[in-house]
């Protein structure tokens, strides 16, 4: 879906650099240090309007969460949000998901999460997938030994596709739902699409998965 342009975006981004961080690969092995603690850091790429990773936050006060989105228009959308929560375990980054590695060192993350990432149908963008193997890599690179990914889709192809990439990978399966909201699960956090998907009555799937270390 194509993002409105919003102009105020890179002023608005400019007075919250508290939240927001600006230069992100300054703080490579050192997130703990910016949260002021040494609770386990959460990822969320692709985080959107904000309404998980502000849910999980005020969920799991004791773990440092951070989002990853591309679009300007929107992170300052969940910066906004963030903000009126009050929240003080959360930060922001404004970078390209392909450049983990370079944001977070090795073993430094203990969960990612991949929540309803672009499908990109046409084979000749498997390589833009979130799941795609080059992007498994980076995620084992910055994950800890103990960590896991946890992945939610409302689109089958892509979680059949990524049912076999993490299989390809060598990845363990610790979890595949095929209807997530049939388990009632109380520690699931929506996110804005996953209203909208459920209450239209579609499926929404669910896999968690580690690597082999």
């Amino acid at each position: 879906m194509r993002q409105r342009n919003k102009p105020w975006a890179d002023t608005y981004l400019l007075e919250h650099t508290n939240l927001v961080i600006p230069n992100p690969s300054e703080y490579k092995n050192k997130w703990q240090e910016l949260f002021g603690n040494s609770n386990p850091v959460h990822v969320e790429i692709g985080t959107g309007k904000g309404q998980f990773i502000t849910g999980m936050a005020k969920q799991y006060p004791d773990i440092n969460f951070i989002g990853i989105e591309l679009a300007k228009s929107v992170i300052v959308t969940a910066a906004q949000k963030v903000t009126e929560s009050g929240q003080s375990n959360i930060r922001l980054i404004n970078e390209n998901a392909e450049n983990v590695m370079d944001i977070f060192g090795s073993n430094e993350i203990a969960t990612i999460y991949l929540n309803f990432s672009d499908p990109w149908p046409k084979n000749r963008h498997e390589k833009r997938r979130l799941t795609f193997h080059a992007f498994l890599k980076r995620y084992e690179d910055v994950l800890n030994p103990s960590g896991e990914l946890v992945f939610k889709t409302d689109n089958r192809g892509l979680f059949e596709y990524s049912l076999v990439s993490f299989s390809n990978y060598g990845m363990v399966l610790k979890e595949v739902s095929l209807d997530l909201h049939q388990l009632n699960d109380p520690e699931n956090i929506m996110t804005e699409y996953e209203e909208k998907f459920s209450a239209k009555g579609q499926q929404i799937y669910r896999c968690k998965a580690a690597f082999k270390k």
